[in-house]
């Protein structure tokens, strides 16, 4: 195996993975470096920059010294120590229709030139592209696959299968089963770099999840042309372990500064929002007065820094289970991030099968958004396929979230539920909006007592809250519950209920703002 997975969260994973020239951490960022012109030299990238890979165009280097008796090995080349991938033609493709290598020839080539990881020459589908098109660079990128994996003759090197099939999800979904099934030791998704450009981030979310549930899920996912800060994190969540980009370069050539954020022009900004090595001490109108050459060089020095710090970010949120709450304050930033993150919402499920059952910090619920998240859904789906409530007792009493949380300080509240447990006749449940309900013998079970939240009652959260509730009710047929409570989304709540189960379940609804155990038998009482 030449991946291995250390930690997770999400679909995203902290891997490493193993090549010829070293081992590199994923999820990992490939800088492009033009075999013909650096904005920044390739080893100053590694020494500098702190990037212990990068990518470069084989096709460029066929072009200049394939008739050459003598080949150059590709890290002499670059004169750079660290691993290197080889692309091989097929960006020069999607521009310009045709590149005048064989798909076999450039495979010889990228083993002569000693490549740690290569790519196999395909045909990119693009966005722009009708269905029939689409679907014959699929067709065609497997053909190829084919045919290369019968010339391929170097075990040592890592070979990487591009899957194509642009926005129609179903192509890319068919291309990703085909290409599975032939062995890689890296899947690619191929051809979202206008969509990017275009901040369709929706489509990048549906064209990323088509492809990865169809993939080996041991192998990591390489997304081509994909190298800004801003949606590093959405990426990584969706499953993505590695990146490659040149707008690194090519944003610093037009004076573009990237942040997490978005993109800012260096003519706009009257400060710079970080203080990285090249940013600190300078202010943008010093930069703006610098030669082309060098504000390119600082330009372009910030944006490889800030893709650093945010996958270092995204790294560290992973190691603390904190991923959701990154992707959701990242979503902020832009509207087109929102919409990402609304797409992203539809597929809580497939994320939820990817995220640990357990974290060493408790989730964060931000929002009515945050209910989404798969620490929520797994609790709902497990409560409703797992759990038995005590056998022969049918009386439900359902108390507001805030008395059964663990470590209380209120001592009146202790004592209730200390006197409460001991009625063998009532099963105590606990209710509130995140959660539904929780029984109370499942209180300190994570995530439902570690747990914070910001959220307050309003359509959304009630609406969340009353579902829960209602499935719980449907599963687990108790003849009486009794529920406590004092704001109105509560009491209208109980009413739901009472119509709901008005000819299965008594439903007594008792409004109180101090609730004690005298309050509690008397309602008991009342009952009967």
């Amino acid at each position: 195996m030449s991946f291995e997975v250390r930690n997770k969260d999400l679909l995203g994973r902290i891997g490493r993975l193993r090549t010829k020239s070293g081992t590199v951490e994923t999820p990992l960022l490939l800088p492009v470096v033009n075999p013909n012109s650096q904005t920044i030299p390739p080893q100053q990238i590694k020494d500098i920059f702190h990037f212990d890979a990068l990518i470069t165009n084989s096709y460029l280097i066929w072009r200049k010294h394939h008739n050459e008796p003598t080949v150059p090995k590709i890290h002499e080349l670059l004169k750079f120590n660290g691993v290197i991938e080889t692309d091989s033609g097929a960006y020069q493709i999607l521009q310009y229709g045709d590149v005048e290598v064989q798909p076999s020839e450039i495979i010889k080539f990228q083993e002569k030139i000693d490549s740690d990881v290569a790519v196999i020459l395909d045909v990119p589908t693009g966005d722009e592209t009708t269905k029939e098109r689409a679907k014959w660079t699929v067709e065609e990128t497997i053909r190829r696959a084919d045919k290369s994996l019968q010339v391929i003759s170097r075990s040592d090197m890592l070979w990487v299968g591009p899957v194509q099939g642009g926005v129609h999800l179903d192509l890319v979904a068919y291309s990703a089963r085909e290409m599975a099934k032939r062995n890689f030791s890296i899947y690619a998704l191929g051809s979202p770099t206008l969509i990017m450009q275009q901040y369709r981030f929706d489509v990048l979310v549906d064209m990323i999840i088509a492809a990865k549930r169809e993939l080996p899920p041991g192998k990591p996912l390489h997304l081509f042309g994909a190298g800004h800060p801003m949606m590093f994190a959405f990426a990584v969540a969706l499953g993505c372990d590695i990146f490659d980009s040149a707008s690194y370069a090519l944003f610093a050539r037009n004076g573009r500064y990237m942040t997490p954020q978005g993109t800012a022009k260096l003519e706009e900004l009257e400060y710079f929002p970080c203080n990285c090595p090249a940013c600190h001490g300078k202010s943008p109108e010093q930069v703006r007065k610098l030669l082309r050459t060098e504000r390119d060089h600082l330009l372009a020095s910030h944006n490889l820094h800030a893709c650093y710090e945010e996958l270092q970010t995204v790294k560290q949120a992973i190691i603390d289970g904190r991923l959701w709450e990154l992707v959701e304050s990242r979503s902020r930033n832009h509207p087109a991030l929102q919409r990402a993150f609304q797409r992203m919402l539809s597929y809580t499920d497939f994320l939820e099968s990817g995220t640990p059952v357990r974290k060493s910090k408790g989730p964060f619920i931000l929002s009515e958004q945050s209910l989404n998240r798969p620490e929520v859904i797994r609790y709902q789906k497990r409560l409703i396929e797992r759990y038995t409530p005590p056998t022969r007792v049918k009386k439900l009493l359902l108390l507001p979230e805030a008395l059964e949380k663990p470590f209380r300080e209120n001592q009146t509240e202790n004592d209730l539920i200390l006197k409460l447990e001991k009625r063998k006749d009532l099963h105590l449940c606990a209710y509130g909006l995140e959660f539904g309900i929780v029984p109370h013998e499942l209180v300190d079970v994570y995530p439902l007592s570690q747990t914070e939240n910001a959220i307050t009652p309003n359509q959304a959260t009630i609406s969340h809250a009353r579902k829960c509730m209602v499935n719980y009710l449907r599963k687990f047929q108790y003849s009486e519950c009794i529920m406590f409570g004092n704001e109105s989304w509560e009491k209208n709540t109980a009413q739901l209920l009472k119509r709901t189960f008005k000819r299965k379940m008594k439903i007594t609804y008792v409004q109180t703002t101090n609730l004690d155990i005298k309050i509690v038998q008397q309602a008991l009482k009342s009952a009967k």
